[in-house]
C-alpha cells in the first residue's frame, strides 16, 4: 500500500466552488497541493431561459467538474453547506449538497469554523486571512491572480481555493478520517512486514 494518498478538499456553492487536490503523507499527515480549480457558474437570463432548467444546467456543471476532478481521490474532505435567509440561497445549498452525494470516494465533513481552525488557528478569520495563510503556505500556480500598476495581486476569489485546501487540513484531523487512517496505518505496517 502506498506511503501517500490522493486527497480532495471541497468547498461547495453553487455559483464559486473551491476544489484542491493533494497528495496526503499517511505518516505525516503532510499535505503538497497539486492542483487548485474554481468552478464557477454563471445564471444565463433572457425570456427564453427557464430558471429551473438553468439551474440544472448550472448542477450538471458543478456535478461533471466535482467528478472530473476528484474520480482518483481516496478520500473527499467536504464543507457541508447549511441554512440560509433566503430560499433560493436554500435552493443553492441544496443542489450543492446532492452534488457531493454523488462523489466518487468517501466524503468526510467538515464545519466551517473546523476549516478555519486547522489553518488560520481563529474562528473568526476573514477571507483575507484565509488567502494569506494559504498562498503563503501552499504556493502555486493555480492561484489566480490580476495585474495591477504592474504588480501581481490575488483575486478574491481565492477565498474559495483557500477554503478547499483548509477543509484538508481540518478533515485530517476529524474522528472519521484518524479511523481510516489506523486502519491503513494497520495496512502499510503488516505489509512492511511481510
Amino acid at each position: 500500500m502506498a506511503q501517500r494518498i490522493l486527497v480532495a478538499g471541497l468547498d461547495p456553492a453553487f455559483k464559486n466552488w473551491g476544489i484542491a487536490r493533494a497528495w496526503l503523507n499517511l505518516q505525516t499527515l503532510d499535505i503538497e497541493v497539486i492542483n487548485l480549480r474554481l468552478v464557477q457558474t454563471e445564471k444565463r437570463s433572457g425570456k427564453d431561459v427557464r430558471v429551473n432548467s438553468d439551474d440544472l444546467r448550472r448542477a450538471r456543471e458543478l456535478r461533471e467538474a466535482m467528478l472530473e476532478t476528484t474520480s482518483d481521490c481516496a478520500v473527499i474532505f467536504a464543507e457541508i453547506p447549511s441554512g440560509s435567509q433566503s430560499a433560493r440561497s436554500n435552493m443553492g445549498f441544496g443542489i450543492a449538497i446532492g452534488v457531493i452525494a454523488g462523489a466518487p470516494a468517501n466524503v468526510i465533513e467538515v464545519q466551517p469554523i473546523e476549516a478555519k481552525l486547522a489553518s488560520v488557528g481563529r474562528k473568526t478569520a476573514s477571507k483575507d486571512d484565509m488567502i494569506a495563510w494559504a498562498t503563503e503556505n501552499y504556493p502555486h500556480p493555480d492561484w489566480l491572480t490580476r495585474k495591477f500598476k504592474g504588480e501581481v495581486l490575488f483575486t478574491n476569489d481565492n477565498e474559495h481555493l483557500a477554503d478547499a485546501i483548509a477543509i484538508i487540513k481540518a478533515g485530517i484531523k476529524t474522528v472519521q478520517f484518524q479511523q481510516l487512517l489506523n486502519l491503513w496505518r494497520t495496512t502499510l505496517t503488516s505489509a512492511a512486514a511481510a
